[in-house]
């Protein structure tokens, strides 16, 4: 009885979800939006006057679980320095090749001169572009991450990079989460924290999403917030598109 029950029970479960919504989309024409904490290609930061935050500490090279960052620093040349320390970065690679994407380097960088985009839909042709150069890891003159012939960038990936670093608090501690302690980008200024569990924190200025909003409808019935059931959610989805097709001047 018990396997006569369990086998109905398989089919019962095939047709509950034959007629909850799909989660499928027509990749790549049209792409899910990404998480500001989302792990992705490096970036090498520069300060707002356009000197680069790298200093050549190599900590990031030493931290780094797969050995896939190589970098040597050198003394700054007094007449054009190129950081405001003592030191640049005048080598900096990383082997795409080996990189897991732990962060472990941009929690170890010192001057947060290394965090990551959102974007991760890269592919090489070859073995040496999978070697990214400083050339081609240095933000641009406004601030923006090099974008490669064959990285398929999309908008808002080169926004908020280095979410995940802004997103953590000195040795765990809670007073401090939410709370702004670093400099100024190039081009961006002074990022926005995000404030993870605390109640210090900008989902506007983050584009931060709750997988509950971002994910209701393929939620059970019960996880799904209150103001996002029934007629009430579909009203709420509505408004939702009208703002953010205004905000992009469609009408």
């Amino acid at each position: 009885m018990a396997n006569a029950l369990s086998f109905f029970g398989g089919f019962k479960l095939t047709f509950q979800h034959l007629a909850r919504p799909t989660v499928t989309n027509s990749y790549p024409e049209t792409k899910r939006p990404k998480q500001p904490r989302q792990h992705g290609r490096h970036v090498l930061n520069r300060y707002e006057d356009g000197m680069e935050k790298c200093i050549g500490c190599e900590l990031c090279a030493g931290v780094c679980p797969v050995n896939c960052i190589h970098v040597r620093g050198l003394d700054n040349p007094p007449d054009h320095p190129v950081s405001p320390g003592e030191r640049y970065g005048y080598v900096y690679e990383i082997n795409y090749l080996r990189c897991i994407h732990c962060d472990l380097c941009v929690e170890a960088c010192p001057t947060q001169a290394i965090t990551e985009s959102k974007l991760f839909e890269f592919s090489f042709t070859n073995r040496a572009d999978a070697i990214y150069t400083k050339a081609e890891l240095v933000v641009d003159d406004l601030g923006y991450p090099q974008r490669l012939p064959w990285e398929d960038w999309r908008d808002g990936e080169a926004a908020m990079t280095g979410g995940w670093m802004r997103a953590t608090s000195p040795a765990g501690a809670a007073d401090f989460e939410g709370v702004v302690q670093w400099t100024a980008d190039l081009g961006a200024g002074v990022r926005a924290a995000e404030g993870g569990q605390s109640d210090r924190r900008d989902d506007a200025a983050t584009h931060t999403k709750s997988l509950r909003q971002a994910f209701a409808r393929h939620l059970q019935p019960e996880d799904v917030p209150l103001d996002q059931r029934g007629l009430r959610g579909m009203a709420a989805a509505a408004r939702q598109r009208r703002a953010s097709r205004r905000s992009k001047g469609v009408q």
